[in-house]
């Protein structure tokens, strides 16, 4: 491959992060039925066709923002292959990290509220993230359980559910509150309830 090609690749790389940005921003802002990709490429400095050379639909595009931070997250959350109390720990600190990161937050929360409609687009990926953010946190929970340090009275699969409804929960609180919610320490607190070791 030539310099001139690399360079025009990743060019392109760019300014496909830079849609992907913009993207989540306006989505944040305006959820997905509101969005405009014409504004979006305004934004970007590019004209509407020069978007869809892009992400040829509003559609795929709203995927892959959605994709490219779940991916992001996913890598933090899953480094160094944390299970049980160490998985639930690095949960509180994703809260930490989300208190940094209202425009993503923002983004979630109007997302998922209008993805309640089983005819919007994202409906399915967030059936299935809410499926798998359940099922991982309810599996910490077991690991907790046969490490010997989780609560008799406690049951994994109903305090996984319960953790994940209060981390969305907390999170709408938080933007409500201009950011005035502890998010992290919320969930260390309810966490730290439950376990029969400090937290």
């Amino acid at each position: 491959m030539t310099g001139e090609r690399r360079r025009g690749y990743a060019k392109g790389r760019a300014k496909r992060e830079e849609i992907l940005d913009q993207a989540m921003a306006m989505f944040g802002e305006a959820g997905y039925r509101g969005a405009s990709l014409r504004v979006i490429a305004t934004r970007c400095g590019i004209s509407h066709p020069g978007l869809l050379h892009h992400f040829p639909t509003k559609e795929s595009l709203l995927l892959a923002v959605l994709e490219h931070r779940d991916a992001v997250d996913a890598q933090w959350l899953e480094e160094g292959r944390p299970t049980g109390v160490d998985r639930l720990r690095r949960l509180v600190g994703l809260a930490e990290l989300n208190a940094g990161r209202r425009g993503i937050v923002e983004l979630y929360c109007v997302l998922s509220a209008e993805a309640t409609a089983a005819d919007h687009p994202a409906h399915g990926y967030f059936v299935e993230r809410y499926r798998d953010s359940v099922r991982t946190t309810e599996v910490s929970y077991a690991e907790a359980r046969a490490a010997g340090v989780l609560r008799e009275d406690v049951d994994p699969g109903a305090a996984g559910r319960q953790l994940i409804a209060l981390m969305d929960g907390l999170q709408i609180q938080w933007l409500l509150g201009d950011g005035d919610t502890d998010m992290a320490g919320v969930l260390r607190a309810h966490i730290g309830a439950q376990l029969t070791v400090p937290f």
